[in-house]
């Protein structure tokens, strides 16, 4: 299997999803996290991750790169589109059937994201390191499903017009058959898991990790994989997880794990996330979307973090 570190020219190092969306923001509203926020946070995760995964080409991720390139911080990105549903999906539980007039606004939308995309990836390629075409948009129960051959298309238009490695982001699952028409299109893959999600409890998660990536990596050789999600919730209220599989310890424990094992085979993986962000999900409190984190929504450290973070707790 072909190292990750080889096929992108990097050093291998720590990697961690990042938003950083407040109380009262949300991409939803168009409300967006100031510059001296999103300082205060790339300086808590700097010398702890070297790479950051960022889902859109909007508001926060411009003042991301900005303080990166002003602050001079050691990070190195990858940087994503968000594209939205360009097919109705009936079978999405909470959504993804839209107006014939939605869908063609979305494609448009799309398109903007692919070349608003490539415009970052040129303007800040001392930062952005890799790029993907989309987030979890070919998964069978996804809100803004995007048929494989659009994604092919834009990946394709992404290699074109700039330099940094093409990849696309989706959970393990549709890579083992849906979407193997990518594969050829992509520089490496990318894989999302998530055996919480999938009512796998503490003393299963590992290996469930390792038998989705090794399901993928040894499918296709010839191509690096990278995990691009992987992570452990702290609540739930029982929608699509156990609140019994979920605690700031069971997070411990998955998160060191992983570690563990991602860094002895030297495999690039993408811990999501940085910090709780409350916009996600349903309004109820302990909805699970709100509570990925390793960091509280007001920036404390969760039990994993709180060795290496003590000065956060007494702030």
């Amino acid at each position: 299997m072909k190292k990750i570190t080889e096929e992108l020219n990097i050093k291998f190092d720590k990697a961690i999803c990042y938003s950083g969306f407040r109380e009262g923001q949300s991409p939803d509203a168009g409300i967006f996290p100031s510059y001296e926020q999103i300082k205060e946070d790339l300086l808590i995760l700097q010398g702890h991750w070297k790479y950051l995964r960022l889902y859109a080409c909007d508001e926060q991720t411009d003042t991301v790169l900005e303080v990166i390139r002003n602050e001079k911080l050691d990070f190195q990105v990858m940087l994503g589109a968000y594209i939205g549903a360009e097919m109705n999906n009936f079978a999405c539980p909470w959504g993804g059937v839209y107006s014939e007039g939605q869908l063609i606004a979305n494609k448009e939308h799309n398109i903007n994201q692919i070349e608003k995309l490539i415009q970052l990836a040129n303007q800040y390629s001392d930062i952005v390191f890799a790029l993907s075409a989309g987030n979890e948009a070919t998964v069978s129960w996804t809100d803004h499903y995007v048929p494989v051959e659009s994604v092919i298309r834009y990946v394709n238009i992404i290699k074109k017009g700039a330099k940094q490695p093409v990849t696309f982001c989706e959970n393990y699952v549709p890579w083992l058959d849906h979407i193997k028409d990518l594969v050829e299109a992509v520089d490496f893959i990318s894989i999302h898991t998530y055996p919480v999600w999938e009512y796998k409890n503490i003393h299963e998660a590992l290996e469930y990790t390792k038998q989705n990536y090794y399901s993928i990596a040894e499918k296709y050789p010839h191509k690096p994989v990278v995990i691009t999600e992987a992570g452990w919730a702290t609540n739930s209220n029982g929608r699509g997880i156990d609140p019994g599989n979920v605690s700031e310890d069971f997070q411990s424990v998955y998160y060191q794990d992983l570690m563990k094992w991602t860094e002895e085979e030297e495999i690039l993986c993408f811990y999501f996330e940085a910090f709780d962000e409350s916009w996600k999900g349903s309004p109820e409190p302990m909805e699970p979307e709100k509570h990925w984190g390793l960091f509280t929504l007001d920036r404390k450290p969760k039990k994993v973090m709180e060795n290496q973070f003590a000065e956060l707790m007494k702030a």
